[in-house]
Order: structure tokens, then C-alpha cells, then sequence
């Protein structure tokens, strides 16, 4: 079952990235142009990752993951492309901009990906505090791989050396952890060479695999102890970027 999985998600993973390279020419208004940035080097990259790494995933989970994977990967995509330009950072400046009538892609993410990840979590548990923690897992989850996501491979890597122990587990776990391992690696190499990217698409659409991975792995202690960390994550997160719009610009 988990090397099914792996399989599974690395063929669709890699097979939909090289569609997308062979069909994406730079020319202007084309696909390449669209899904063309330059990274904090400065080196132009694509991100045709984030949809391979969301359709690989999706194809080795199936069912409620796969839907929940999507949902991540969509609001992702909302920011990669229709809020590109946003400066802010940071839950607060999004949750500012929505209290002021405003919905900003963090807005988009922050409400779609929660939104996704509990009503995962109430399909895949029975009780009411764990249906609310696995929603927090999920979401959480997908932050925290969209956090780390600031140098090349970065995320990839902490997808997959996260994921290692669960391939261990057998079950369901064990091959939602291995479907989520054969899609970050499905373009391990391209991002790690600066060809690529995940971009917030293929950030969000991994950390909601790996999060319902977590989920079907634990019983509540688990939960909320995953819970509690993604949490710390996120307020450290939220204040990092306070202090860098700070740094970037004094005087407010």
C-alpha cells in the first residue's frame, strides 16, 4: 500500500511537471510568463512545482485527503497568482485587512485552508475535540511547510524528513505519509536546483497532505500535542514577519 502510494504520486507528481515545462514557453501572456518569479537569489524559476506537487498528492491520497489537498492547493494558487504583488505578511495584517472589508490572499488561505482542514477533520474522527484538533492539525500544517518554504528545496526537504517516520506506520497512515513523501519528491531535484518552486500552491497542498497524514496517525494526545506546536509555529511565524515589515519599513 505505501509504496503504491509513493508510486503513485511520484509518476502523476513528475508526469504533470514535465507536461507543464514542455507546454509552458516564456513567451509573453503564455503559461511560462504567468508562472514565472524570481526567487529571493534573484534566479528565475517557474512554478509549475505547486500544481505537480497538488496533483501527485491528490492521486496517491484519494478521498477526503485528496479533496482537502485540492482546497489547500487552490487557495495557494489564489495567492501565487491573483495577490502576487500583496506586501503584507503576517495573520495580522490579513485578519486587519478582512476586519476593514478587504479579502487579501492571506484572507484566502487562511479562511478556505481552515475551512478545509476542519471539515476534514470531522470526516475523519468521531468525536467533537478531535474533529477541532485535526482541523488545526491540517491547516496548521500547511502553514507551517508554507513557513519554511524561504530557500530552495527547503520545504521538499522538510516535507520528506518529517514524513520518514511515518512510513514506518502501516495502514492508512502510513500510505498518506508515503503518497505525501512520492509527490515532494517528485520535484525534489528541480527545486533544489533552482528550476522551480512550490510556490504557496504547492507549500499549502503538501502540508495539508502531511497534516492529514498526522491526523490519521494519532489519537487525541497526539493531536493536540501536533496542535500546540503548529500553533507555537504560526505566532512565531505571525511576529517574524511583524518584525520584518518593521525592519523593512521603519516608522510604519
Amino acid at each position: 500500500m505505501r509504496a503504491r502510494a509513493f508510486g503513485t504520486a511520484f509518476a502523476v507528481g513528475a508526469g504533470v511537471y514535465g507536461a507543464l515545462r514542455r507546454g509552458g514557453p516564456a513567451a509573453p501572456g503564455g503559461l511560462g510568463a504567468r508562472f514565472r518569479r524570481e526567487n529571493r537569489a534573484g534566479r528565475a524559476v517557474t512554478l509549475f512545482a505547486g500544481p505537480a506537487v497538488a496533483a501527485g498528492a491528490a492521486a496517491g491520497t484519494g478521498g477526503v485527503t485528496a479533496v482537502t489537498v485540492l482546497a489547500a492547493a487552490a487557495c495557494g494558487a489564489f495567492d501565487d497568482h491573483a495577490a502576487a504583488d500583496d506586501p503584507r505578511r503576517g495573520f495580522r495584517a490579513h485578519l486587519e485587512a478582512l476586519r476593514n472589508g478587504e479579502l487579501t490572499g492571506g484572507g484566502v488561505k487562511l479562511l478556505g485552508i481552515g475551512a478545509a482542514g476542519l471539515a476534514a477533520g470531522l470526516l475523519l474522527k468521531e468525536r467533537p475535540v478531535d474533529r477541532i484538533l485535526a482541523g488545526v492539525v491540517i491547516a496548521g500544517t500547511a502553514h507551517l511547510v508554507n513557513l519554511v518554504d524561504v530557500a530552495p528545496g527547503r520545504a521538499v526537504l522538510a516535507v520528506l524528513g518529517a514524513g520518514a517516520p511515518g512510513l514506518l506506520r502501516g495502514g492508512p497512515a502510513g500510505a498518506l505519509t508515503a503518497a505525501t513523501m512520492g509527490a515532494a519528491a517528485s520535484v525534489a531535484v528541480a527545486d533544489l536546483t533552482e528550476e522551480t518552486m512550490l510556490g504557496d500552491t504547492g507549500a499549502h497542498a503538501l502540508g495539508a497532505a502531511l497534516g492529514t497524514a498526522i491526523v490519521a496517525a494519532n489519537g487525541r494526545t497526539g493531536l493536540a500535542l501536533h496542535a500546540a506546536g503548529v500553533v507555537a509555529a504560526a505566532v512565531y511565524g505571525d511576529r517574524s514577519a511583524a518584525v520584518g515589515d518593521a525592519e523593512t519599513h521603519p516608522g510604519g
